[in-house]
């Protein structure tokens, strides 16, 4: 969709003039600064009908309830006071406004403090009617402010506010432009790792897309959903857990992967600095991957996850190439352990690769941005090119100028084998299965899981021949 790109005082006032727009603004800690855009630009009469700040913790709890978590700054209070917003202006207004389109909009922010020990993230939504007296729609996303500036960053929080309330009422039917939008007049100032629409509006678009257009936008680094293909954010179920993370191409899941997967979690959930009910497994697809062929398909995106889905797992689709910036993300949640499962081929060519380019002195500080203390790589054999032995983490070809640090990694328990694996399905690749299937050459179905292969067939994915029933009439 070709646009213009406004000011946020041009989509303040734009809005402020619609007669037919009209709500409410909740605004918890910091971000008091989007209804100030609407009040300062003039005719904010045409668009607020109620403005409010429950800063206290003990007034706000009056309003929207007490959090089991403790925490203000959270998904679940955001939901709160959509519910209770909403819900006011529903009952005092429907009747006396009959031709609006009411909004509740909500945000509970905390910014940078003096001591930094608070980097600046919240929690903003807006739930609202494109037709008076109809159903309403939910926005809510998860940001992460990237100014250095108590001011700036409540400033920024003010300007998104506004691309969130404008783009509800102008890009709901493109749900892409919609996210691009929300970064207007504010490059590199903010992150938006969380984005979910609901209701009968966004009823056609796939959430799993939202999260793919985040990343690929260039708004985060990391987006995920859940089984349910929900888009979840890591804070709510991630602090202070250990996770597994698995990256693959996962094109079409094949009996390596799953292997990978199942036996890899089981070995980490066994460590004795591992709990069970706070452990995670998370599946990764990069972006390079998804670029792999040039250009990303969306289709081939979610015929990937389709089947991660529906093997229970949790995705990640991220811009983080070099693992350790995904570590660096996570981090923010105070992840205990990382888990991270690599092939033996794959963990050759990473130790070559940062071994020649870091002769100059920097291999300690190359190998430490990816071997945190609490870091842990499981390694998953590979078959010996050209040979039935197995290639793991003890007979690796490393350089001789780098077996020191890798030996001092091995002592520290920081590299292990994946164990019990089935050396006779080693041989499968999942760029040969994906070209079996496309040409529906038999034998690729014992190469993937029966539910995989099953589902493959019944929703045609990776442009699987499907066979189509022809009838006579």
């Amino acid at each position: 969709m070709a646009r213009q790109v406004l000011e946020p005082e041009q989509k303040a006032l734009e809005i402020n003039l619609n007669n037919e727009i009209y709500g409410a603004f909740a605004e918890i800690g910091a971000g008091q600064e989007v209804a100030r855009f609407f009040f300062k630009v003039g005719a904010a009469a045409g668009t607020i009908a109620k403005t409010m700040s429950a800063y206290d913790k003990v007034v706000s709890d009056s309003i929207y309830g007490p959090e089991n978590s403790g925490r203000y700054v959270c998904e679940s209070r955001l939901y709160k006071m959509l519910d209770h917003e909403y819900d006011l202006m529903i009952n005092r207004l429907r009747e006396e406004r009959p031709n609006s389109k009411l909004f509740a909009f909500a945000d509970t922010v905390s910014a940078i403090n003096y001591s930094r020990t608070i980097k600046g993230n919240g929690w903003v939504g807006i739930r609202f009617q494109l037709e008076p007296d109809g159903a309403y729609n939910d926005v809510v996303l998860h940001v992460k402010m990237q100014d250095k500036n108590n001011t700036l960053q409540q400033q920024a929080v003010g300007i998104l506010g506004v691309n969130l309330i404008y783009a509800c009422y102008h890009y709901h039917d493109d749900p892409e432009t919609f996210i691009i939008s929300l970064m207007d007049q504010l490059h590199e100032r903010v992150r938006i790792d969380m984005i979910r629409m609901d209701g009968p509006s966004f009823s056609s678009i796939d959430h799993r897309l939202l999260s793919l257009y985040l990343v690929k936008n260039n708004l985060c680094d990391v987006a995920m959903f859940n089984a349910d293909k929900k888009n979840i954010h890591s804070s709510e179920f991630l602090y202070k857990s250990q996770i597994m993370i698995v990256r693959g191409s996962f094109r079409p899941v094949t009996h390596v992967n799953l292997d990978m997967l199942t036996r890899s979690y089981e070995q980490f959930k066994s460590e004795d600095d591992v709990e069970s009910r706070k452990a995670y497994l998370l599946t990764e697809i990069t972006i390079d991957n998804l670029k792999a062929d040039g250009s990303i398909d969306e289709k081939d995106f979610l015929d990937r996850t389709e089947l991660l889905c529906d093997l229970g797992m949790t995705v990640m689709v991220t811009n983080c190439t070099e693992r350790h910036k995904l570590i660096h993300y996570l981090s923010d949640y105070k992840i205990q352990k990382f888990g991270l499962v690599v092939g033996a081929r794959e963990l050759l060519n990473l130790i070559n690769e940062k071994y020649y380019k870091n002769k100059d002195g920097r291999l300690l500080a190359a190998f430490g941005e990816l071997f945190s203390h609490n870091v842990k790589l499981y390694v998953y054999p590979s078959l010996q090119e050209g040979s039935s032995e197995l290639m793991d983490s003890q007979n690796l070809p490393i350089p001789e100028g780098i077996r020191f640090l890798y030996k001092h990694l091995q002592e520290r328990g920081q590299l292990e084998n994946v164990k019990d694996v089935s050396p006779d399905i080693l041989h499968i690749f999942s760029k040969e299965v994906l070209h079996m299937l496309q040409t529906d050459e038999a034998g690729w179905e014992k190469m993937v899981p029966a539910r995989v292969a099953k589902l493959i067939r019944e929703e045609c994915l990776f442009n699987f021949p499907c066979q189509r029933m022809e009838f006579e009439y």
